[in-house]
Protein backbone atom coordinates (compact mmCIF):
# COMPACT_ATOMS: atom_id res chain seq x y z
CA UNK A 1 0.00 0.00 0.00
CA UNK A 2 2.81 2.43 0.80
CA UNK A 3 4.50 1.52 -2.48
CA UNK A 4 1.35 2.34 -4.48
CA UNK A 5 1.06 5.66 -2.65
CA UNK A 6 4.71 6.50 -3.39
CA UNK A 7 4.33 5.65 -7.07
CA UNK A 8 1.14 7.70 -7.34
CA UNK A 9 2.75 10.64 -5.55
CA UNK A 10 5.82 10.49 -7.79
CA UNK A 11 3.67 10.32 -10.92
CA UNK A 12 1.56 13.24 -9.73
CA UNK A 13 4.55 15.40 -8.88
CA UNK A 14 6.48 14.55 -12.03
CA UNK A 15 3.60 15.24 -14.43
CA UNK A 16 1.97 18.09 -12.53
CA UNK A 17 5.09 20.16 -11.91
CA UNK A 18 6.11 22.10 -15.02
CA UNK A 19 9.38 23.06 -13.34
CA UNK A 20 10.45 19.46 -12.91
CA UNK A 21 9.59 18.33 -16.40
CA UNK A 22 11.23 21.41 -17.95
CA UNK A 23 14.34 20.85 -15.86
CA UNK A 24 14.60 17.21 -16.87
CA UNK A 25 14.20 17.95 -20.58
CA UNK A 26 16.60 20.90 -20.36
CA UNK A 27 19.28 18.76 -18.75
CA UNK A 28 18.79 16.14 -21.42
CA UNK A 29 19.02 18.62 -24.31
CA UNK A 30 22.33 20.02 -23.00
CA UNK A 31 23.96 16.59 -22.74
CA UNK A 32 26.40 17.36 -25.58
CA UNK A 33 27.22 20.89 -24.38
CA UNK A 34 29.66 21.48 -21.55
CA UNK A 35 30.22 24.97 -20.14
CA UNK A 36 33.83 25.27 -19.07
CA UNK A 37 36.11 27.85 -17.52
CA UNK A 38 39.23 29.41 -18.97
CA UNK A 39 41.71 26.79 -17.71
CA UNK A 40 39.76 23.79 -19.00
CA UNK A 41 39.13 25.54 -22.33
CA UNK A 42 42.86 26.25 -22.63
CA UNK A 43 43.68 22.57 -22.01
CA UNK A 44 41.14 21.53 -24.66
CA UNK A 45 42.64 24.08 -27.06
CA UNK A 46 45.99 22.28 -26.84
CA UNK A 47 44.47 19.41 -28.85
CA UNK A 48 44.89 20.59 -32.45
CA UNK A 49 42.07 18.29 -33.59
CA UNK A 50 39.61 20.49 -31.67
CA UNK A 51 38.10 23.43 -33.55
CA UNK A 52 38.01 26.83 -31.85
CA UNK A 53 34.81 28.50 -33.04
CA UNK A 54 34.30 32.20 -32.32
CA UNK A 55 30.67 33.22 -32.86
CA UNK A 56 31.14 36.98 -32.43
CA UNK A 57 30.77 39.50 -35.25
CA UNK A 58 33.56 39.86 -37.81
CA UNK A 59 34.39 43.30 -36.39
CA UNK A 60 34.81 41.87 -32.87
CA UNK A 61 36.82 38.95 -34.23
CA UNK A 62 39.22 41.28 -36.08
CA UNK A 63 39.96 43.25 -32.89
CA UNK A 64 41.29 40.12 -31.19
CA UNK A 65 40.65 36.40 -30.89
CA UNK A 66 41.88 33.18 -29.36
CA UNK A 67 44.76 31.92 -31.52
CA UNK A 68 43.61 29.55 -34.25
CA UNK A 69 39.93 30.50 -33.97
CA UNK A 70 37.52 30.31 -36.89
CA UNK A 71 34.77 32.95 -37.06
CA UNK A 72 31.12 32.19 -37.80
CA UNK A 73 28.85 34.98 -36.55
CA UNK A 74 25.84 33.57 -34.65
CA UNK A 75 23.79 36.61 -35.73
CA UNK A 76 24.59 36.18 -39.43
CA UNK A 77 21.85 35.00 -41.77
CA UNK A 78 24.41 32.45 -43.04
CA UNK A 79 25.18 30.93 -39.61
CA UNK A 80 23.17 27.74 -40.17
CA UNK A 81 24.49 27.35 -43.71
CA UNK A 82 28.11 27.70 -42.59
CA UNK A 83 27.71 25.44 -39.56
CA UNK A 84 25.99 22.78 -41.68
CA UNK A 85 29.24 22.47 -43.66
CA UNK A 86 31.17 21.51 -40.48
CA UNK A 87 31.89 17.95 -39.32
CA UNK A 88 29.39 17.15 -36.56
CA UNK A 89 31.73 14.53 -35.05
CA UNK A 90 34.58 16.95 -34.29
CA UNK A 91 34.99 18.70 -30.97
CA UNK A 92 34.15 22.42 -31.04
CA UNK A 93 35.37 24.95 -28.49
CA UNK A 94 32.85 27.76 -28.82
CA UNK A 95 33.30 31.30 -27.56
CA UNK A 96 31.83 34.78 -27.85
CA UNK A 97 32.44 37.97 -25.83
CA UNK A 98 30.83 37.05 -22.48
CA UNK A 99 29.19 33.65 -22.95
CA UNK A 100 25.66 34.48 -24.07
CA UNK A 101 25.96 34.05 -27.84
CA UNK A 102 28.19 31.00 -27.48
CA UNK A 103 25.55 29.31 -25.31
CA UNK A 104 22.95 30.10 -27.97
CA UNK A 105 25.25 28.79 -30.72
CA UNK A 106 25.93 25.57 -28.81
CA UNK A 107 22.22 24.91 -28.33
CA UNK A 108 21.62 25.49 -32.03
CA UNK A 109 24.55 23.29 -33.03
CA UNK A 110 23.38 20.53 -30.72
CA UNK A 111 19.99 20.49 -32.47
CA UNK A 112 21.92 20.15 -35.73
CA UNK A 113 23.61 16.95 -34.51
CA UNK A 114 26.90 18.18 -33.08
CA UNK A 115 28.06 15.87 -30.31
CA UNK A 116 31.07 17.51 -28.63
CA UNK A 117 30.60 21.16 -27.74
CA UNK A 118 32.49 23.14 -25.12
CA UNK A 119 31.22 26.62 -24.32
CA UNK A 120 33.70 29.08 -22.79
CA UNK A 121 31.57 30.33 -19.88
CA UNK A 122 33.30 33.70 -19.25
CA UNK A 123 33.73 34.31 -22.98
CA UNK A 124 36.60 36.01 -24.75
CA UNK A 125 36.54 38.84 -22.19
CA UNK A 126 37.21 36.31 -19.42
CA UNK A 127 39.93 34.73 -21.55
CA UNK A 128 41.72 38.08 -21.89
CA UNK A 129 41.31 38.92 -18.18
CA UNK A 130 42.96 35.59 -17.34
CA UNK A 131 46.02 36.67 -19.36
CA UNK A 132 45.60 33.97 -22.00
CA UNK A 133 47.05 34.44 -25.52
CA UNK A 134 45.23 36.68 -27.98
CA UNK A 135 45.96 37.22 -31.66
CA UNK A 136 44.84 39.94 -34.07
Amino acid sequence: MNFKFAVALFALLFTASPGWSAEVSSAKSDANVKRVGVEEYDKLRANTNNVILDVRSAAEFEKGRIPGAVNIDINSSKFVEKVTALDTNKTYLVNCAVGMRSAKACKKMETMGFKNLYDLAPGFDGWKKAGKPVEK
